[in-house]
C-alpha cells in the first residue's frame, strides 16, 4: 500500500462519457478515458482493507464482489506505484480478457468495496479498464503459444466469453483446441448480445486474432447437433466442453403474441449488430425502430440495450416496462454490506432516454395482458398496474389493481424477459442429465457432465448470468479437462 491516506485525499471521479445527446447519433463506445495521472490518484483511493471483500466473488449463497477473484487491492497500487506493466501481469493472472469485463462488466467488485461503505467506492471497473488498454498500446499484449503440444485434441462447442476463456486456458496448456461456433462471427454474446456501443467488436476481434496466433481454430457457421452429430464430435476430440450459454429466450404468454412486430429482444439486438458488422445498416437486414413507438418489456441489461438501441435507429417513442417495483435508493435489511446493493440504478440507455425525451423510460409494477393490432400487425400494447403481495406460503406475488388498466401505442414490441435454459439439440442427442432449471447437470468445481468426456460451462451450466462468471466457469471447465486428460494440472 503506498498510500495510506489516499482514500482521504482523493475523490472518487465520476464516469466520464460522451454527453448522450451527441453520442445517440453513434454506435461507437461512449466511455472516456481519464489520463494516467488521474488513474493513479484513482488506484491511490485503494485503502489496504485487512479483508478485501471485492476480490472474494462469493460467500456462502451470497454474490460478493468480482466473481473472477480479481487481485484488485494488488493491481491498484501498482498502479499508484506507475507499474503498469505489473499492474497488467496481475490482471491476467485470474482474467484472460479484462478487456470485455472492463467495458459491460456491472461492477461487483466496487458494490463491495470496504471504502463503498461509508463512501464512494474505488474505480475498480475503470482501473481494469485503464491497465488492458495501457498494455495494448505499449505492445505489452502479444500471442504467446505453448512451448510444446500434449497431443491431445479438444473441442470447444460455443465461442462466448466461456468458450474462449476455456479454449485459451487449454492452449495454454498445450492441447490442440478447436472452437465450434455457429453464428457467422466468433464472440457469442460478446459479439450479438451485446451492442457495439457497449463493446467495441474490434475489442473482440483483437483478441480472438490473438487467440488465432496461439495456435487455436475457430470453425464458424457450423451447428454442433446439426452440421456434426454430438457423438461424431466425440470420436472426433479426446474431451468435449459444452459452452453454448443459456439461449432459449422466456416467452410472453399473452393474448396477440403472434402478431407482426413482436419479437424477443435479442433477436432485434443480433439482427442490428450484424447488420452494423456487415454493411454499417445499409443493407437494411435488420428490424428497424425508426419513427415507431417501442415498448420493451423488461427492466434488465436486456431491455436497457433495446432501449438505446431503438434511439439510435430513430424510434419515435420508447417506453420500457418492469413487472417489480421501482426500487429504493438504499439498501435494505435483507441486502446488507458486502453484498451487491439492490437499488435504484439508472443504466446508459435510461440515460439517454430521459436527455432525449425528458423522462425516464420506465414504468414500474406494471403487466402487459395483451397486444392489439391491425391488419396482423401489432398496434397497442394492453397493460395493467399490479402491487406486490404476500400469498398463503408467505411469497410475494403481483396482484392486478382494479382499474388500472391502461393502452399504449406500438409498433415495435421487444420482449426482454430473460432466458430458461439452454437449448434441447446437444443435451438430448448426448442424453445429458439436468437440473431443476433444465441446464446441463455439471458439478461446479469439477465440471464433468453425466456424459465421461463430455464438459460444460458457463451459462450453459449455472443458468443465465454475468461475462465475468462466464470466463470464470470457461477457465476452472479447462483446469478440469486438464486433470482429466493429465491425470494432474497446473492451471490456475
Amino acid at each position: 500500500m503506498g498510500h495510506p491516506y489516499g482514500f482521504l485525499d482523493y475523490e472518487r471521479e465520476k464516469p466520464c462519457e460522451v454527453e448522450p445527446q451527441q453520442r445517440i447519433y453513434s454506435w461507437n463506445e461512449f466511455t472516456l478515458p481519464l489520463d494516467e495521472e488521474r488513474m493513479t490518484q484513482q488506484g491511490a483511493r485503494c485503502m489496504d482493507c485487512g479483508v478485501p471483500f471485492c476480490q472474494i466473488g462469493q460467500l456462502s449463497e451470497m454474490s460478493i464482489g468480482c466473481p473472477l477473484n480479481n487481485l484488485i487491492p494488488e493491481w491498484n497500487d501498482l498502479v499508484y506505484r506507475k507499474q503498469w506493466r505489473e499492474a497488467l501481469k496481475r490482471l491476467h493472472k485470474t482474467n484472460n480478457f479484462p478487456e470485455f469485463t472492463g467495458s459491460v462488466c456491472p461492477a461487483l467488485c466496487e458494490g463491495s468495496c470496504t471504502l463503498g461503505y461509508v463512501d464512494a467506492a474505488v474505480t475498480n471497473k475503470r482501473m481494469e479498464n485503464a491497465i488492458v488498454d495501457k498494455g495494448f498500446r505499449e505492445g505489452w499484449i502479444v500471442p504467446k503459444p505453448p512451448a510444446q503440444r500434449t497431443g491431445k485434441k479438444v473441442a470447444v462447442v460455443g465461442s462466448g466469453p466461456a468458450g474462449l476463456a476455456c479454449a485459451a486456458q487449454l492452449n495454454q496448456a498445450g492441447h490442440q483446441v478447436t472452437v465450434y461456433e455457429r453464428a457467422d462471427r466468433i464472440g457469442g454474446l460478446l459479439t450479438y448480445g451485446i451492442p457495439n456501443m457497449k463493446l467495441d467488436k474490434k475489442k473482440v476481434w483483437r483478441r480472438v486474432n490473438m487467440l488465432i496466433a496461439e495456435g487455436i481454430k475457430f470453425v464458424t457457421n457450423t451447428e454442433i447437433g446439426k452440421d456434426i452429430p454430438a457423438d461424431e464430435l466425440e470420436r472426433m476430440f479426446d474431451a468435449v466442453v459444452l459452452c453454448g450459454g443459456a439461449t432459449r429466450a422466456r416467452e410472453l404468454d399473452v393474448e396477440g403474441r403472434a402478431l407482426a412486430g413482436v419479437y424477443q429482444a435479442m433477436d432485434y439486438l443480433t439482427d442490428t449488430t450484424k447488420s452494423l458488422l456487415d454493411s454499417g445498416l445499409t443493407d437494411d437486414n435488420y428490424i428497424s425502430a425508426r419513427d415507431k413507438d417501442v415498448i420493451v418489456i423488461g427492466g434488465g441489461d436486456t431491455g436497457n440495450d433495446c432501449v438505446a438501441t431503438a434511439i439510435r435507429h430513430g424510434c419515435r417513442s420508447v417506453q420500457q416496462f418492469e413487472i417489480m417495483p421501482r426500487a429504493g435508493t438504499s439498501r435494505l435489511a435483507g441486502n446488507p454490506w458486502p453484498e451487491y446493493p439492490r437499488i435504484h440504478k439508472v443504466d446508459y440507455g435510461q440515460r439517454e432516454a430521459e436527455s432525449l425525451y425528458g423522462h425516464d423510460p420506465r414504468r414500474y409494477a406494471i403487466s402487459t395482458k395483451r397486444f392489439a393490432g391491425e391488419n396482423g400487425r401489432v398496434s397497442d400494447v394492453h397493460t395493467i398496474q399490479v402491487k406486490w403481495e404476500p400469498n398463503e406460503e408467505g411469497r410475494m406475488v403481483p396482484v392486478e389493481v382494479p382499474g388500472s388498466e391502461q393502452v399504449h401505442p406500438a409498433q415495435l414490441v421487444l420482449i426482454a424477459t430473460g432466458f430458461t435454459g439452454p437449448e434441447a439439440v446437444l443435451i438430448e442427442q448426448l442424453d445429458l442429465e439436468q437440473d431443476q432449471r433444465s441446464n446441463v447437470q455439471a458439478e461446479f468445481g469439477t465440471h464433468m457432465t453425466s456424459r465421461e468426456g463430455v464438459f460444460a460451462a458457463g451459462d450453459m451450466r449455472r443458468g443465465q448470468s454475468l461475462v465475468a462468471w462466464a470466463i470464470k466457469e470457461g477457465r476452472q471447465a479447462a483446469r478440469e479437462v486438464d486433470r482429466y486428460l493429465m491425470g494432474f494440472t497446473h492451471l490456475p
